[in-house]
C-alpha cells in the first residue's frame, strides 16, 4: 500500500531508503525534526494525554508545552528510567508515550520494550532515534510504533541539511501522517531529500568513526581532574550500561560532562579555548561540535526542571566528529584548566 506515489519521485525514494533501514514499512518526511513531531501530535484531540520523559530535548519541551499544551493536551514529564513509572501514569486518555533515549542531554538510556509491553491498543509509542540513528538502534524491533528523527543530524551527517522523518509499519497511522503530511505542506525539497540520501551511503561508516571516538574522549574525560560526571553510555560507570549493550550496537557520538567548577562562567569560558570543536547547537555532523545546554539547548527549560534531571551550569555537550581522536583529545585537554 503506497500512500506517497503521488509525492515527488526524490522524497519517495528517501522516504522508502529511511523505512528500510529502520525496518518499516512507511516513511514519511518532513522540513524538519520539530515538524515530523508536529505532525505526530497533529494525531491528538483536546483532552488526550502524553506520557513522556522529564529528560527531554528543549524544542520538544517548548512545543509540548507552548504549542500543543495550550490545545488541551496534557504532557506528563515522567522519570522513565522505571519502566513501571509509565504503567502508573496511563490512564484511559492516554495516547501516546514519547520516549527519547538516548536523552538530550544527560544521556539516559530507558528500555524501549519494557515500556511498549505497557501499552494498549489506544496508545502510540514513539521513539526519538535521532541520538542513535538507524544503525545502532531499531525501535519498532523493541515493540516501538513511530520512529522519529531529525534527520538533520546522523542520517544527513554533513550539517547541510534541515529535514525530519518518522517511520512506521503500522498502515493506518501511515495513512493519517501522508494526509497531515499532505495538508500542512511542512515537507522538505528534492535537494535536501538528495543530501539525505547522499548521507545515508556513509552512516554506518560514519558512526563507527563516531562511536570510536567518543568512546576515547569520554575515557579521557573520566579521569580528567578538572571534569566532574561525564555522561556516556559506553562507560562502565554509567547506570544504564548493561542496558545499553542488550539495546544498541554500539553507545553512539554524545557526550555531555559537567565542570568540577560548576559555573556557567568555567563552561563558556571552555568553549572560547577548544579550536577543533565548533560551539553550535547542531550535532551528528563530520565534524565536533560543543554546546552548553543551558544558555542553548535546554534554554527554555525552568530553572527547576534543569536541576531535576541534572542539568548544570556547567554542563557542556559535545558532539563527536569524526576528525583524528588525538587531536580532539589534545584540544579538549588544552581547553580545561
Amino acid at each position: 500500500m503506497n500512500f506517497h506515489i503521488l509525492g515527488p519521485k526524490t522524497r519517495s525514494v528517501f522516504e522508502d531508503n529511511i523505512a528500510a533501514i529502520e525496518n518499516a514499512k512507511y516513511g514519511i518526511a518532513f522540513s524538519s525534526g520539530m515538524s515530523a513531531i508536529d505532525s505526530l501530535l497533529r494525531l491528538l484531540e483536546p483532552g488526550d494525554e502524553v506520557i513522556t520523559t522529564h529528560d527531554i530535548y528543549g524544542g520538544s519541551y517548548r512545543l509540548f508545552t507552548t504549542v500543543f499544551q495550550n490545545i488541551g493536551i496534557k504532557f506528563n514529564f515522567v522519570d522513565l528510567s522505571n519502566p513501571e513509572n509509565s504503567k502508573e501514569w496511563i490512564t484511559n486518555r492516554t495516547r501516546v508515550i514519547w520516549i527519547e533515549t538516548p536523552t538530550n542531554p544527560m544521556m539516559n538510556i530507558f528500555d524501549i520494550q519494557k515500556i511498549a509491553q505497557f501499552s494498549n491498543d489506544k496508545i502510540i509509542v514513539a521513539v526519538d532515534n535521532t541520538f542513535a540513528s538507524p544503525y545502532l538502534q531499531n525501535p519498532l524491533l523493541l515493540g516501538a510504533d513511530i520512529v522519529m528523527h531529525s534527520v538533520t543530524k546522523y542520517i544527513a551527517g554533513h550539517s547541510d541539511v534541515v529535514m525530519g522523518a518518522l517511520v512506521t509499519n503500522d498502515a493506518i497511522l501511515a495513512k493519517k501522517l501522508y494526509a497531515i503530511q499532505n495538508s500542512c505542506g511542512a515537507i522538505p525539497g528534492p535537494q535536501d531529500c538528495f543530501l539525505a540520501l547522499r548521507g545515508l551511503k556513509t552512516l554506518y561508516v560514519r558512526m563507527d568513526r563516531h562511536c570510536y571516538n567518543a568512546n576515547q574522549i569520554a575515557q579521557f574525560l573520566e579521569s580528567h581532574p578538572k571534569v566532574g560526571q561525564v555522561n556516556y553510555p559506553g562507560l562502565t560507570s554509567h547506570p544504564t550500561h548493561e542496558l545499553e549493550k542488550n539495546q544498541m550496537k554500539n553507545f553512539g557520538g554524545m557526550i555531555s560532562f559537567s565542570l568540577k567548577e560548576n559555573s556557567e562562567e568555567a563552561a563558556k569560558l571552555l568553549m572560547t579555548r577548544t579550536r577543533l570543536f565548533t560551539s553550535a547547537e547542531s550535532l551528528g555532523g563530520v565534524e565536533s561540535l560543543i554546546g552548553h545546554p543551558v544558555t542553548m539547548t535546554h534554554l527554555v527549560l525552568p530553572i527547576s526542571q534543569r536541576k531535576k534531571i541534572g542539568i548544570e551550569d556547567s554542563l557542556i555537550r559535545i558532539s563527536v566528529g569524526i576528525e583524528n581522536v588525538t587531536d580532539l583529545i589534545q584540544d579538549l585537554k588544552n581547553s580545561i584548566n
